[in-house]
């Protein structure tokens, strides 16, 4: 939770967006405060990334504003899927990418070398420094690019789809990589399609589907009818060890992710 009178580091305000058609977003506000940890959840097309594109501050909005504080710095982790493994550099040198001097590589200086070091060592990937980054795990790969966000010590971590694609304990890894990162005062926003394994255990969700459809804690935004209006779909919603599940087609023993 951000501190009680604390001004956001970012401050989304009735924006509207699109990409020449029809807008991708209409009058969405939402405001991120130090310390936030929002997930925001809808389908294909709802305008996730393109309300990143927005905090972050790569698109402008066509209608409203986004308010940004003076000097704050943000970082953002893409969509693995859409990285190329096959580019030749290693692990540290993919992180050096990062700097924000942006110089040639290998001019890194003896202090940004330490720099990497530490922060590789810090998300447990010290060893793996020298290794090209097509050799890494899934979950390796996602800590590659949480070292090159936190090169940049950002006060707000910004991450598109950070579980897509991987398995169920690289899942897990990446939410207590978030969790640790959130508890040390970073602020934090995700996009997901993860209801159960992700969206359920965040302390902030956002659903939307063009605007925002609802905005609060998992148990208000995870119910039928804030998924039906988000996804299109009539969901079940079950609690289950005090946590609100989402189950598809009466699978109410299976327990399967509805994925977005």
């Amino acid at each position: 939770m951000s501190p009680v009178g604390a001004l956001p580091l970012v401050d989304v305000r009735g924006a509207s967006f699109g990409y020449g058609g029809a807008p991708v977003l209409s009058d969405v506000s939402l405001a991120v405060g130090p310390g936030a940890f929002t997930g925001i959840v809808g389908p294909s097309g709802s305008g996730k990334t393109s309300l990143l594109r927005l905090l972050l501050g790569t698109a402008r909005p066509q209608a409203g504003s986004v308010v940004r504080q003076p000097g704050v710095a943000v970082s953002y982790v893409p969509q693995l899927e859409t990285v190329d493994w096959n580019f030749p550099v290693t692990v540290a040198e993919c992180v050096l990418m990062s700097r924000p001097t942006r110089r040639l590589l290998p001019r890194a200086t003896p202090a940004e070398k330490v720099e990497v070091a530490a922060v590789l060592e810090r998300l447990g990937i010290g060893e793996l420094a020298r290794r090209h980054i097509r050799e890494l795990s899934g979950g390796q790969q996602q800590r590659m690019f949480l070292a090159r966000a936190l090169l940049r010590q950002p006060a707000l971590l910004l991450l598109d789809e950070p579980t897509s694609g991987v398995d169920v304990g690289t899942r897990h890894e990446v939410l207590h990589l978030l969790d640790d990162l959130n508890r040390d005062g970073m602020a934090v926003v995700l996009t997901t399609h993860d209801l159960n394994g992700m969206a359920a255990h965040l302390p902030h969700l956002v659903a939307l589907h063009g605007r925002v459809i609802a905005a609060g804690p998992p148990e208000h935004v995870i119910v039928p009818d804030v998924l039906e209006r988000t996804f299109g779909a009539r969901m079940e919603v079950l609690q289950h060890l005090g946590m609100p599940v989402v189950v598809d087609g009466g699978d109410r023993l299976g327990l399967r992710t509805v994925a977005g």
